[in-house]
């Protein structure tokens, strides 16, 4: 079993920043990732960052967002920066077991006015 507790969402202004962190606790795992959901749409998958440190990001956030993890503190972050409107979603922490189970943390909305 993992558990993840989001925080950090909120309403900022487009070109604005925020960060997302993410804690994670009980089971080891090997993949921790972003995804977000904006209204009518399919979740989509942010960015993901695998134990080793490699990380993987989707086109509409590179050069915008950075994950990172704190393995010490088992932790996870998103650095958002320049959000821009179509950011706007609820996002939510991922956290993949080595034996291949994803866990979801509650969720946590960023809106990103214009």
């Amino acid at each position: 079993q993992v558990q993840l507790v989001e925080s950090g969402g909120g309403l900022v202004q487009a070109g604005g920043c925020l960060r997302l962190s993410c804690a994670a606790s009980g089971s080891i795992v090997s993949i921790m990732g972003w995804y977000r959901q904006a209204p009518g749409k399919q979740r989509e998958l942010v960015a993901r960052i695998i134990s080793g440190g490699s990380t993987d990001y989707a086109d509409s956030v590179k050069g915008r967002f950075t994950i990172s993890r704190e393995n010490a503190k088992n932790m996870l972050y998103l650095q958002m920066n320049s959000l821009k409107t179509e950011d706007t979603a609820v996002y939510y922490c991922s956290a993949d077991t080595h034996a291949g189970i994803r866990y979801w943390g509650q969720g946590t909305q960023v809106t990103v006015s214009s």
